[in-house]
């Protein structure tokens, strides 16, 4: 697998990043979207540990990228971005974040149990009984429980799903296992709000009104530390905007028009 898909013709001037971490190429339908007369990056990190994320992010950029680009960072993207963009400025001119989670370590508390509670017995029954299965020896099978457990938990996460294919998505587990817990402390730590809050150049957050991860988590925390911060709510709209029936004609049109 390549670690980077372009679409459209260069320059390129935006930038998407996927979620997870491990969730690489679940953001290839927005950079299609965005593509009609621009040109998009959509980088796969594969990297197993923070700071090698960010590092395999600024060298995609740096070498592929005619200067500063929007960055369209969905979930851990989102918070990617925020670190990029934190390190690098002369990388990110703009800086959008998508389905954010929270930046501060009470308004993460819940979610975990928010999500299952959206699930049914028999969703919950089969979360608990996979979960041991992410310490398999196999490579193969951790990889194959971590993509079963995050098309479960997206039922969770969403209000009005279209659905559609996962093909192009290629979930790994130990990335996820190497990334997560360092994101994860640098949160509780205080670090990323920090780092956030060193941005100048103009931040959007765009948030779905029934996603788990609670909008004022990310509202009120980057509306007290940034001067050129605008958040927008969307609708009957869950964690992933462009996969919500009702919500995703508007997301298109709203995040076109802050490009």
């Amino acid at each position: 697998m390549t670690h980077l898909r372009t679409y459209g013709t260069a320059p390129y001037s935006v930038a998407v990043l996927h979620g997870g971490p491990g969730a690489a190429g679940e953001m290839a339908p927005v950079a299609r979207e965005l593509s009609g007369g621009r040109g998009v990056l959509e980088p796969l990190q594969t990297a197993a540990s923070l700071e090698g994320q960010v590092e395999e992010l600024r060298a995609a950029l740096s070498k592929h990228a005619q200067g500063p680009v929007t960055l369209v960072g969905f979930s851990w993207g989102a918070w990617l971005g925020v670190i990029l963009t934190s390190r690098y400025p002369e990388l990110v001119k703009k800086l959008i974040l998508v389905g954010c989670g929270p930046f501060q370590e009470s308004d993460a508390a819940g979610i975990d149990s928010f999500r299952m509670g959206r699930l049914t017995a028999g969703q919950r029954a089969e979360v608990k009984r996979l979960m041991p299965d992410l310490k398999s020896p196999s490579a193969r099978i951790r990889d194959e429980i971590f993509t079963r457990l995050g098309t479960i938990l997206s039922q969770a996460d969403a209000f009005d799903s279209t659905g559609g294919a996962l093909d192009e998505v290629r979930c790994s587990a130990d990335i996820f296992q190497g990334v997560w817990p360092a994101a994860e402390a640098l949160r509780r730590q205080g670090g990323l709000l920090s780092m956030a809050a060193t941005i100048a150049c103009p931040v959007v957050a765009i948030h779905g009104d029934y996603d788990p991860h609670p909008a004022e988590g990310v509202r009120n925390p980057l509306s007290a530390c940034l001067t050129d911060f605008r958040f927008i709510l969307l609708a009957h709209c869950g964690h992933k905007p462009w996969m919500e029936s009702q919500a995703k004609a508007l997301f298109y049109k709203t995040l076109k028009a802050e490009l």
